[in-house]
């Protein structure tokens, strides 16, 4: 199970209880409450990023366990769950037009930004291609790996991306959204059936095993979201968590994100960095534009539909929208949608820059 999003083995529970995943949550920590004490938005993923980054930078051994970042991750898919319905799978069908647009989306923003980092920051024509990807870093990398192209740049120019992506995007939010960040509300959490968070978490880890197997992107967020919507609408189990747990996913997620810098130098980021700024703009451009597009055939709130649109993490962006209640089952949808359309796309321009050589 070395490769499943549950890697339960010998070396992943290790590192649970490992030096360096404690030093991770000793630094983590502190950085959200400081964060937190300057009224940050979303200080529970921001200020563990910026902490566990530089402390990856500058030599510290920081590592992520697997299995910490897939337990939250299910966690996070079951809050989304939450807002599955019946009614939600009947406005899919509306959701057609916005994955059409996602798809043009995807297509227009691989040419411009790779034909920009190939002119401007001399990338060669296939890593400027994985580079300028809105999303799924980690199928890219395997592609790009396959590919011979330069790992380092892709992975550095994605994770530049994130940061800005994570850093800039709830302070937007905050300023121009009606809306405020999730408070916590008095809830009998003990008055619940218990048996059905069980019967939830059984059928989740069914279905990331089974969409393990068949290669379905993210599987730790989409099976869950289809096992709770199938145990929901069936009226089988629900079950809502403490709002509390949102902070534990933030921080994780946060911290994660921080830890992909461990194998990096300050050089190498610094390198990248201006050429990332320029590419994260013109793809959160060439998103807004997408999303305007959007408003003419859904009516989701405009930010929820930026939210979409964005080239964040998935599992990043959902927490955002959960954090400000942006329709994160919209939101995730999206996401999901993004991620094969790109394991879709990537390949057959490769193939087709392969026949433009010949």
């Amino acid at each position: 199970m070395q490769n499943s999003s549950i890697p339960l083995n010998i070396t992943n529970l290790k590192q649970l209880v490992s030096k360096n995943f404690f030093l991770v949550i000793l630094i983590s920590i502190p950085s959200a409450i400081v964060a937190d004490y300057f009224r940050i938005p979303l200080a529970w993923m921001i200020g563990p990023m910026i902490a566990i980054s530089i402390a990856a930078l500058v030599g510290m051994k920081v590592v992520m366990p697997k299995l910490a970042l897939s337990g939250i991750l299910i966690i996070l898919g079951l809050h989304i769950g939450n807002y599955i319905d019946q009614n939600l799978i009947n406005q899919m069908v509306n959701w057609i037009w916005t994955t059409i647009i996602m798809f043009f989306y995807i297509i227009v923003s691989i040419f411009i930004v790779s034909k920009y980092l190939q002119k401007f920051s001399n990338y060669k024509e296939k890593t400027s291609i994985f580079s300028a990807a809105p999303g799924a870093l980690g199928p890219l990398m395997i592609l790009a790996e396959y590919e011979k192209s330069d790992l380092s740049q892709v992975a550095t120019s994605h994770l530049i991306r994130l940061i800005i992506i994570i850093t800039v995007f709830p302070f937007i939010i905050v300023n121009f959204a009606s809306t405020e960040p999730l408070e916590i509300e008095k809830f009998d959490y003990l008055g619940q059936n218990h048996f059905n968070l069980i019967i939830l978490l059984v059928g989740s880890i069914i279905l990331i095993l089974l969409f393990d197997k068949i290669k379905i992107p993210a599987a730790l967020l989409s099976g869950t979201l289809v096992a709770s919507g199938i145990l929901q609408i069936a009226d089988i189990a629900s079950y809502k968590l403490p709002d509390e747990s949102i902070n534990f996913c933030l921080l994780i997620l946060g911290a994660s994100v921080g830890c992909r810098f461990a194998e990096k130098t300050i050089k190498e980021v610094a390198k990248n960095t201006i050429h990332s700024l320029v590419a994260t703009f013109l793809l959160v451009i060439l998103g807004l534009v997408a999303a305007y597009i959007a408003t003419f055939f859904v009516n989701n709130n405009f930010l929820t539909l930026v939210l979409s649109f964005c080239p964040g993490g998935i599992y990043e962006v959902a927490v955002i929208a959960i954090a400000f209640d942006l329709d994160p089952d919209f939101v995730s949808f999206h996401h999901i949608i993004r991620l094969l359309i790109i394991l879709f796309i990537i390949p057959v321009i490769l193939k087709l820059v392969d026949r433009k050589k010949i």
